[in-house]
């Protein structure tokens, strides 16, 4: 899908505005990354830098439980049937 966006004043800098069904479409919430080349600009959500964020939480949530997996991790029929120690 193509579209055209006006490029409009914000203080010394230009901006465009992104339709709300762009932003959701494309996952994109507050943070954004930016590349430029070729003469384009390229615009992707932003992807924590931390791939660990949240852990602490949740094996804190484990150890609460007293269990030893995360509690969103169902537990299958072969977890049931075929794992042993």
């Amino acid at each position: 899908m193509t579209m055209t966006a006006k490029v409009i004043r914000i203080g010394n800098s230009r901006g465009i505005r992104l339709p709300k069904m762009v932003l959701d479409q494309c996952g994109i919430a507050d943070m954004v990354d930016l590349a430029v080349g070729h003469r384009r600009i390229t615009i992707r959500p932003h992807v924590s830098a931390n791939p660990r964020a949240g852990w602490d939480e949740a094996f804190a949530q484990m150890a609460s439980m007293r269990d030893d997996r995360p509690p969103e991790w169902p537990e299958t029929q072969w977890d049931k049937r075929e794992w042993r120690w």
